[in-house]
């Protein structure tokens, strides 16, 4: 268990941490604990930190309640509830996390507490400041997103063997797109390469499909809490 589980604002707000923490604000839609369901981490136990906030209008996203509102969390009162859920893995997620800039602070809290720590992010934004021990999931998004011009692929100089890159695909032009980026780009040799069908539009049996057919070296990936859970905030 990390050692700064027993750590805690100082009483009263006074103190150096206190003055800090203050200084490191972040707006935070929901905090919970539940199955990790993408990535190379799925099944595992997570808590969630999904920030307010997002550039992006990604046509299928399933968490725009996370675009504004949110409260105000001093970064010890966040780093104490996460805390309290007694688990090790933590994702930073949105929303788009990055849009926050105390969001980087967080991350190399949460490393520094001994968490594991990965990140969820629309590629859209630099992430070449973030702590080198966070696994960052990047987002490549195709045309069918309608935000395929946001992406940033100056990011993909920054990955590593320990990051993973994520298509999320509605159809066969998608699908294509994403196969024409992964060989020009030779994405393999840079980090793991994760596929998703988008809920609703494109079959996942489709898609393991043409997967397989293409013999193509990535992992598909469906997510596993919208099965166990369906697509309710906080799961």
């Amino acid at each position: 268990m990390p050692e700064s589980l027993t750590l805690h604002p100082p009483e009263g707000g006074h103190g150096r941490q206190a003055d800090a923490s203050a200084a490191t604000p972040l707006r935070l839609t929901e905090i919970f604990l539940s199955l990790q369901g993408e990535t190379s981490r799925a099944g595992l136990p997570t808590v969630f930190v999904r920030l307010s906030g997002c550039p992006l209008r990604c046509r299928w996203c399933d968490t725009p309640y996370s675009f504004q509102g949110g409260e105000t969390v001093p970064l010890a009162t966040l780093l104490t509830r996460v805390a309290e859920y007694g688990v090790s893995t933590v994702c930073v997620t949105g929303g788009e996390p990055l849009a926050q800039k105390n969001c980087l602070p967080l991350l190399t809290a949460l490393c520094d507490a001994g968490y594991s720590v990965s990140l969820e992010t629309s590629g859209a934004l630099d992430v070449g400041k973030v702590d080198p021990r966070v696994s960052r999931i990047v987002d490549i998004k195709p045309p069918g997103s309608g935000e395929a011009a946001r992406n940033r692929w100056e990011n993909i100089a920054h990955l590593t063997p320990r990051d993973e890159i994520k298509f999320v695909l509605a159809n066969r032009a998608d699908y294509d797109w994403a196969c024409e980026v992964i060989r020009v780009r030779n994405l393999v040799r840079v980090c793991p390469v994760l596929l998703s069908p988008v809920q609703g539009e494109l079959p996942p049996a489709q898609l393991a499909e043409w997967i397989l057919a293409d013999r193509l070296p990535v992992r598909m990936q469906v997510q596993l809490h919208k099965i166990l859970w369906g697509n309710t905030p906080g799961t």
